[in-house]
């Protein structure tokens, strides 16, 4: 099983610290789209939009190792 889609489907069943990660991720993606549809936003907002992108990109980089250290345990 080499396919990072597969990984990635096989730690969200098993891993769940992994699906926290991708549950929060997609919060994040979700609450962003919400503010990206705002005419105007708030300096809090803004504030919550660059918090959200960091938060989000963090996430995303642990998810990533946590793929590549599967990766590398599973090696066939």
């Amino acid at each position: 099983m080499s396919n990072i889609a597969d990984i990635q489907r096989l730690l969200t069943t098993e891993d769940p610290e992994f699906r926290e990660w991708i549950e929060e991720h997609h919060r994040c993606e979700n609450r962003l789209n919400e503010l990206c549809t705002k005419k105007e936003v708030s300096v809090d907002e803004e504030i919550e939009e660059k918090t959200l992108k960091k938060r989000k990109l963090l996430l995303k980089d642990q998810m990533a190792e946590r793929i590549r250290s599967y990766e590398a345990s599973h090696v066939a």
